[in-house]
């Protein structure tokens, strides 16, 4: 088996990490293509164990603020993956951008790209990155991601809604591909599949067997159970017809995610890593938040995936990583770039007349 050495930043419990892992093609000459992991770093312990216990046991991961890591003494790698921090670019939240703690950590990334000149990169946000500080801080980002390392890089710039690629999940995230200009390669956006998997179906298909790790049980209030039995597959605390003891006090946005029970028949609503009473997902049926290991089910981790930490470190982990599935299906279709190897694709759906600007 041959295969290109890979490199991660911010990567989280293993996501990216994971669909990098089982993504494997075969070439013409039935050769088996793959990826191999050199190295991985995060800031949170809790993640970093769950990375090196899932994906890569054997691979350097560094526990370490990125801003104290030595860039200059990594490896290179033939392709660089990292999901840069979402905070600062979140449509939930200040949006602050790169004015935010945050927003400024992607300048990491292409530091890597400027000093080690990878074959690829894969670089990942949240949809709202397109609008934080008025557009400007997309713009910055790719120009620098455009213009790094030696030789500059060729990029596509999509817009994935996961759930049109079989994720069990409405979950909107850009994602950057880059190759390196001397390559002459051209990655296309892969064809979504259009297989619409619901939330049931994702969940009960199989079972979940009953010793998987990470399913434990929220304690939900008397008050929160009561709450729920009034409020309907699809509907949240404020659609729902809610006795005046129950409806919720509070004043200003109102978001449409706060007690929302599953549809049965739709893929899940954007599974998050944080937020407070009311934002844990609900099932569709029983009056009670999902588990950690349900959560994980449609991001698409297998059943024997083990988080390490608390229940509250587990969800951040689980909300704040790129869905397995997803992540694979992209990096086979990276593999199949750089051999050359067709697969069905569409056009990107970020302006491609701004991309040929910053080439």
């Amino acid at each position: 088996m041959s295969y290109y050495t890979i490199g991660e930043f911010y990567c989280g419990p293993g996501g990216l990490g994971l669909g990098a892992k089982q993504a494997t093609i075969k070439a013409s000459d039935g050769t088996s293509l793959s990826f191999k992991h050199l190295f991985a770093t995060d800031y949170d312990p809790d993640a970093c164990k769950t990375y090196k216990k899932n994906v890569c046991g054997e691979c350097n991961v560094i526990c370490t603020d990125i801003k104290k890591l030595k860039i200059e003494s990594l490896p290179y790698v033939d392709g660089f993956l990292y999901g840069f921090p979402c905070n600062d670019f979140s449509n939930v939240g200040e949006t602050k951008g790169l004015k935010g703690k945050f927003g400024p950590l992607y300048s990491y990334g292409v530091r890597y790209i400027d000093l080690k000149n990878p074959k690829f990169f894969l670089a990942e946000n949240v949809s709202g990155i397109s609008n934080a500080n008025s557009g400007s801080a997309f713009t910055k980002i790719l120009e620098e991601l455009a213009s790094a390392g030696k030789k500059g890089y060729d990029m596509t710039v999509h817009k994935y809604n996961f759930d049109e690629y079989g994720i069990p999940q409405t979950r909107q995230r850009f994602i950057v591909i880059g190759t390196r200009k001397d390559l002459r390669l051209n990655f296309e956006v892969p064809a979504p599949t259009n297989k619409l998997i619901s939330c049931k179906h994702a969940l009960t298909h199989p079972p979940i067997p009953v010793n998987a790790p990470n399913q434990e049980l929220t304690r939900q209030s008397k008050q929160v159970i009561e709450r729920l039995k009034y409020i309907k597959p699809g509907k949240n605390a404020w659609t729902a017809d809610l006795p005046e003891h129950l409806k919720l006090n509070v004043k200003g946005a109102k978001m449409s995610m706060i007690y929302k029970r599953l549809d049965p028949n739709k893929p899940s609503y954007t599974i998050t890593g944080s937020g407070g009473g009311g934002t844990h997902v609900y099932h569709w049926k029983e009056p009670r938040a999902l588990t950690n290991r349900e959560r994980a089910r449609l991001q698409t981790f297998p059943d024997n995936f083990e988080f390490i930490g608390s229940k509250e470190s587990v969800r951040k982990q689980i909300g704040m990583a790129v869905p397995v599935k997803g992540a694979k299906l992209i990096l086979q279709c990276v593999l199949k770039t750089l051999i050359g190897k067709k697969y069905r694709s569409i056009e990107a759906n970020f302006d491609s007349r701004f991309v040929q600007k910053l080439l």
